[in-house]
């Protein structure tokens, strides 16, 4: 463990999870100055998708909530992996959620709260975002739910 943000996920009973490996050719973050841009995250646990299908039809809009907090976990593993130390987060920038959605599915928003509702619980006001939901028809592996984040670091970090 090494810092306030990990000490403040452990509060919470939650544990940062190894970085999902790239399913196709990609890096799971990338650094750009002073900003980390996470690769598109998929709700896996322990290599595995607990849940597939369409939000609003196989999967309820409760679970794809619960989904898209464990996407921004994977998130910030993206993010640790490229900067050694979540601390150095000076803020979350932007959210954005894709939720692979039934036709007749609207509360996309309502699903990415998981997500945002997460950052803001581990980051405090660092964790507050502009966001984007968007449902589409198919994610990969049929997973329900996709997120990516952008993060801006301290200075000097």
């Amino acid at each position: 463990m090494s810092g306030v943000v990990e000490a403040r996920l452990a509060e919470l009973g939650l544990t940062l999870p190894e970085v999902v490996p790239p399913l196709a050719t990609y890096q799971p973050a990338v650094r750009s100055g002073a900003y980390v841009y996470t690769a598109g995250q998929l709700p896996m646990v322990k290599g595995n998708l607990p849940v597939t299908g369409k939000v609003g039809a196989e999967v309820s809009a409760e679970q794809a909530k619960e989904l898209a907090a464990t996407c921004a976990l994977n998130a910030l593993a993206a993010v640790k992996s490229v900067v050694g130390d979540l601390d150095k987060i000076a803020r979350v920038v932007k959210v954005v959620g894709f939720i692979a959605s039934a036709p007749d599915f609207t509360a996309q928003p309502g699903v990415l709260n998981g997500a945002s509702e997460l950052l803001g619980a581990v980051l405090g006001d660092k964790g507050v975002h502009a966001r984007s939901a968007v449902g589409v028809a198919v994610l990969p592996l049929d997973a329900p739910v996709e997120i990516e984040i952008q993060v801006e670091l301290v200075p000097g970090a």
